[in-house]
């Protein structure tokens, strides 16, 4: 008997469609797959439900990993691909284990010579870069910036050095209540002449995504971002 697949299914980056940024080969894998990894139960049921709602619930098997979860009890989550059986790893939003938990488990499939099959879905930090027009040859995402303020601007600071020094855009995101106050930040850290994108509510009908060098920016009126998921990236030319 062969080995049951590791799948990698995206899924949206708010409430909208899955049709709507998802091809119809995740829509076929979910409604094949009844096990499945995931960070929240409720959230990934809704998700389910919603587009493959003739699947029925009673038959899903669902494995936690969320920030509590420890990796000695993710190692027998693959365990079953050893009988056939197929493991979805359903990302939160967006794509599993970029800004996410799941890299553990798609490490776990390696080590257990698991064929892991990633599947097209959207990626709020490369659409972010698509659309911000900066270096997409070379470009890092830093996850999350320091809580404490002054130790936030030292980090700035030294993100804008390295992409003066290395051509590289520096990527970075916030807890969405704490977006505004991050805004206020780069304002008054980074360099006039260095340029920052915002890129908010990625896919959905609010999406607004918008580059201006630093010295623009406060003369421009900001977006609210407070409780909207944003990518924020910065590029220093000179």
């Amino acid at each position: 008997m062969s080995k049951g697949k590791l799948y990698l299914i995206p899924t949206t980056l708010g409430d909208n469609n899955p049709l709507e940024v998802l091809p119809i080969s995740v829509k076929q894998v979910i409604e094949n797959t009844s096990h499945f990894i995931v960070e929240n139960e409720k959230s990934a049921r809704r998700f389910i439900k919603k587009i493959a709602p003739e699947k029925k619930q009673s038959e899903l098997v669902i494995y936690l990993l969320d920030k509590r979860t420890q990796e000695i009890d993710t190692q027998h989550y693959l365990d079953v691909c050893n009988n056939g059986i197929h493991v979805g790893l359903l990302s939160e939003a967006g794509v599993p284990a970029i800004a996410d938990p799941g890299a553990t488990i798609v490490n776990l499939a390696h080590k257990k010579n698991i064929n892991v099959k990633p599947l097209v879905g959207p990626s709020s930090i490369l659409l972010a870069m698509m659309s911000s027009g900066f270096n997409g040859q070379n470009f890092a995402f830093n996850g999350y910036l320091p809580i404490d303020s002054k130790e936030r601007k030292r980090t700035i600071k030294t993100l804008e050095k390295l992409s003066k020094d290395k051509n590289q855009s520096q990527l970075f995101i916030e807890t969405p209540y704490r977006n505004d106050k991050m805004v206020v930040d780069l304002l008054q850290t980074l360099s006039p002449s260095t340029k920052l994108c915002i890129a908010a509510d990625i896919t959905l009908k609010e999406e607004y995504i918008r580059t201006l060098e630093i010295k623009e920016w406060k003369k421009t009126a900001k977006p609210n971002l407070h409780k909207r998921p944003t990518i924020f990236i910065i590029h220093k030319m000179y």
